[in-house]
C-alpha cells in the first residue's frame, strides 16, 4: 500500500471532513517534531507512515462495535499513539490510552490537548496494573506483551461483549495456538490491510 492508496482507503472508508484530515495532518507534523527528540517509530517506517501506521491503526475500527459517544476504547502500550490517538481522531468512542513510559505519557498528553482531544482521549501515565479496574467496550494492543500476558493483564476490565483487538503481524496464529482451548475460542484471525502477512486477533468476551 502506497502513501496515497493509505490516504484514498482513509477517504474511503471513513468519514473525514477538512477539520479531521488537519488533525490527522497535525499529529503526524507533532510526531516527526518529537522524533527529534525520542524514537518514537521505526525509522525505517517513517517515510511510510500513513500506510504502516495511520491505516494500520484505522484498520481496527472495522472490527469495532460502532460507537456513539458511550462506548469506552482502551489501548494498551499506546506509545506514539497508535492506534489510540487515530481512534481519538476518527472515531466516536472516548478511548483511554494505557503507556508507562514517561517521556511518551508527555508526549501523548501534548497531542490531545494540542488537537483538541480533551473530551475524547485520555492518557494514564502509569503501568496497567496501577489502573483501577472498569469495564470498557473494546481492548486493542498494538504491541504490549506476548498474548498470554496481554489477556491475563486486561481480562478484568473486559465484560461478555468486549471487543479485542489485537495486531500481532506474522505470528497472529502461532501466538493463538498457545492459547488455552478455552481462550482460543474467544478469537479468529483477519488478515492485515496494510501487510498480507500479518494478522489481526479479533476476540469478543
Amino acid at each position: 500500500m502506497t502513501e496515497k492508496e493509505a490516504q484514498d482507503w482513509l477517504r474511503e472508508n471513513f468519514d473525514v471532513p477538512r477539520e479531521t484530515w488537519q488533525q490527522l495532518e497535525d499529529f503526524l507534523t507533532l510526531l516527526r517534531e518529537e522524533m527529534e527528540h525520542q524514537n518514537l517509530i521505526s525509522k525505517s517506517t517513517a517515510d511510510h507512515i500513513w500506510a504502516r501506521h495511520v491505516v494500520d491503526s484505522a484498520q481496527l475500527m472495522l472490527h469495532a462495535p460502532k460507537g456513539e459517544g458511550d462506548k469506552t476504547w482502551l489501548d494498551l502500550g499506546t506509545g506514539a499513539g497508535f492506534p489510540g490517538i487515530i481512534i481519538a481522531i476518527l472515531g466516536d468512542y472516548k478511548v483511554e490510552m494505557v503507556e508507562s513510559r514517561a517521556r511518551r505519557i508527555s508526549f501523548l498528553e501534548s497531542v490531545v490537548h494540542k488537537l483538541g482531544l480533551d473530551e475524547k482521549a485520555l492518557v494514564f501515565g502509569s503501568r496497567l496494573e496501577n489502573v483501577e479496574t472498569h469495564p470498557v467496550d473494546v481492548i486493542s494492543a498494538r504491541a504490549f506483551a506476548p498474548l498470554p500476558k496481554l489477556l491475563t493483564l486486561s481480562h478484568r476490565f473486559s465484560t461478555e461483549k468486549t471487543v479485542w483487538l489485537l495486531p500481532k503481524g506474522k505470528n497472529a496464529v502461532m501466538e493463538l495456538k498457545g492459547l488455552s482451548p478455552k481462550r482460543q475460542k474467544m478469537f479468529h484471525v483477519e488478515q492485515s490491510l496494510t501487510d498480507p502477512q500479518a494478522g489481526i486477533l479479533v476476540g469478543i468476551g
